[in-house]
């Protein structure tokens, strides 16, 4: 039967029925237009869902990803250094102290190309996983004298840190000698000489890069700065891809002209103090006026025009402020006031040990001696936390102005209600090294430890030490002098800094992530703030061939993806079309007969059904 399409069925009855070309048309046109309908909704549907739902999931999963490898890296940041990498950069940092100098070796690997982020910087490890540190003493300050000998006297640290860097990158690495406190009491002829032989001798022996601007006295304030970095770029605060939950700030970014504002992750502010001063750091809002010798404002990302990376940070440290000075100043005024006493009432107290000067900022029933041999006065404790609280206050040289700190320095308003801190040095050691409460910090719990402390026999803490209940390394030095650090430590933190005694948002800490951070670590970044440059002009000077390679993804190209949709459809269409045409042809070789049957809709003929 030419012309028919036949359809029969043996089960479960038997039928049989055909069509004839002409009616076919008129079946199959329909279904084409429903299939061409169904194909335009169903690739708006994917359209929307890559563009959407995709796209969204890309950025997260990217953000994921980022977020693992960089929690990651704190895990295998102890793993050995990998020096066969060529990829991997090297930088070198030396801390000229008033003690004695360290070197750091810090490495990197290449950038990742996004001008947004900055470079991944570690401390370099050894093949023990050791931190690639090393250390000689004295200060090189005690050169003052003999500055032809500084280049000599450094040339042990440089020749450590060579043998643990590949030759082939000592070209490219970066050397920074930078000193502090020891140098800073130098006259500055003095200063100039220790540097000029520095800078003359060290490119003759070592190949690093090194200039004369690497080399370079720094002041407190650029040093409280560098540790404010170094802190918060350990802890992550730099990423500005934040997780739920995690704390964010609005910030006004300085430097632009449209006011606009940045949620970015909160950043945290930095106590420290060591054996002579005592700082603090933290970040301001735009909005806060504050002097620029208090205020440093800076762009720790690799491109000036992008702002996001952009900080304004108060930072001051105070000299004579740290728990050594501020013991020795509080005993050279007990000698001046004790003679005086003496003096003018016709006493004895303190000139032998049978009549002590008694003081309530040692422990109950300890005997001290202070002063030199002709001003010798000899001490008893009472271990009175209180008292001696009362009695460090005037060392504070706190003002009546509002908004000071010590010694009267101006200090930004601070939002306690939002704000981290983190306590470092004498703040994590009055915490644990004895009391053993080092962490978070809880005002009401630490004065009541430190109030028994203060309380406790001598005897009974040495018997203590000698059972090994306190830290490993808290020696006999620290258990005499405990009680007046404690009190030291709180005044200077709720009087002087005038952080409220409900404040709960503050970690004293020694490590961060496991790992004791340096200032160096934040000199290094920020010094080495350009250098992604480098690797992003190197990126895009690529042939096409190795960006394809390199670059090419199925979401990535997601422009790619849509054009292909569109092929494909464009190419569906095309072929409906050619159908349409095949049948309209069909329909015209009908035969006349035919025709008014199929636009009256009548039952043909010639369609038998057999049931």
């Amino acid at each position: 039967m030419m012309g028919r399409i036949s359809f029969s069925c043996l089960f479960p009855a038997s039928w049989h029925f055909s069509l004839s070309s002409q009616v076919l048309p008129r079946l199959v046109i329909p279904s084409i237009r429903q299939l061409l309908f169904i194909s335009l909704v169903v690739c708006l549907i994917g359209l929307l869902y890559l563009l959407l739902v995709a796209g969204k999931g890309h950025v997260s999963w990217i953000t994921k990803e980022t977020h693992f490898h960089r929690h990651l890296a704190r895990v295998t940041d102890i793993d050995a250094t990998d020096t066969t990498n060529p990829n991997l950069n090297y930088g070198l940092v030396v801390d000229c102290g008033s003690s004695g100098s360290r070197v750091f070796v810090y490495c990197w690997p290449r950038h990742n190309g996004n001008p947004h982020e900055l470079l991944d910087i570690r401390q370099m490890r050894d093949q023990h996983r050791k931190p690639v540190v090393m250390k000689i003493k004295p200060g090189i300050s005690k050169l003052a004298k003999t500055p032809e000998k500084a280049s000599d006297y450094i040339y042990p640290l440089l020749s450590f840190a060579a043998q643990h860097i590949p030759k082939h990158k000592h070209q490219e690495t970066p050397l920074y000698v930078l000193c502090t406190a020891g140098m800073r009491i130098l006259p500055e002829s003095q200063q100039e000489a220790l540097l000029e032989d520095l800078r003359t001798d060290i490119p003759v022996h070592f190949n690093f890069l090194f200039s004369d601007s690497h080399v370079e006295v720094i002041s407190g304030k650029q040093e409280g700065v560098y540790a404010w970095i170094g802190i918060n770029f350990v802890l992550g605060r730099f990423n500005h891809e934040h997780n739920d939950g995690e704390a964010v700030v609005e910030v006004h970014v300085p430097g632009n002209d449209q006011q606009e504002t940045l949620m970015r992750k909160r950043t945290a502010g930095v106590l420290d103090m060591g054996g002579v001063s005592t700082q603090i750091a933290y970040e301001v809002p735009k909005t806060e006026e504050v002097a620029k010798n208090l205020l440093a404002e800076f762009n720790l990302g690799c491109d000036a025009h992008h702002t996001e990376h952009v900080y304004r940070v108060y930072v001051s440290t105070f000299l004579g402020y740290g728990g050594n000075a501020a013991r020795q100043r509080y005993e050279e005024k007990l000698i001046r006031n004790t003679a005086t006493r003496n003096k003018l009432l016709g006493q004895h107290i303190g000139e032998t040990i049978e009549s002590p000067l008694l003081d309530p900022c040692l422990p109950a029933d300890l005997q001290d001696e202070i002063g030199p041999p002709t001003q010798r006065l000899y001490l008893r404790g009472t271990g009175d936390f209180d008292q001696c609280r009362q009695i460090l206050q005037p060392f504070l040289n706190r003002t009546n102005d509002t908004q000071t700190s010590l010694s009267g320095v101006y200090q930004p308003t601070i939002d306690y209600s939002s704000s981290q801190f983190y306590g470092f040095s004498e703040f994590y050691y009055c915490t644990e090294d004895v009391l053993r409460m080092g962490g978070d910090y809880n005002a009401s719990k630490y004065a009541q430890a430190a109030k028994s402390y203060c309380a406790t026999q001598w005897k009974t803490l040495r018997e203590r030490f000698d059972s090994g209940l306190f830290a490993s390394h808290a020696d006999l030095h620290r258990l005499k002098y405990q009680c007046f650090k404690s009190a030291w430590m709180y005044e200077v933190l709720h009087t002087g800094f005038s952080f409220p005694s409900s404040y709960k948002n503050l970690k004293t800490a020694l490590l961060v992530y496991d790992k004791e951070v340096q200032w160096t670590l934040g000199a290094i970044l920020y010094r080495t703030r350009f250098l992604p440059l480098r690797d992003i002009q190197q990126e895009s000077l690529k042939g096409a061939h190795s960006h394809w390679r390199h670059s090419f993804s199925f979401v990535n190209n997601h422009y790619l993806f849509i054009a292909c949709i569109f092929i494909v459809l464009f190419s569906i269409i095309l072929y409906l079309r050619r159908l349409r045409r095949i049948h309209r042809r069909a329909a015209q070789r009908c035969t006349p007969s035919s025709v008014p049957w199929l636009e009256e809709g009548l039952s043909s003929p010639t369609l038998p059904i057999n049931l």
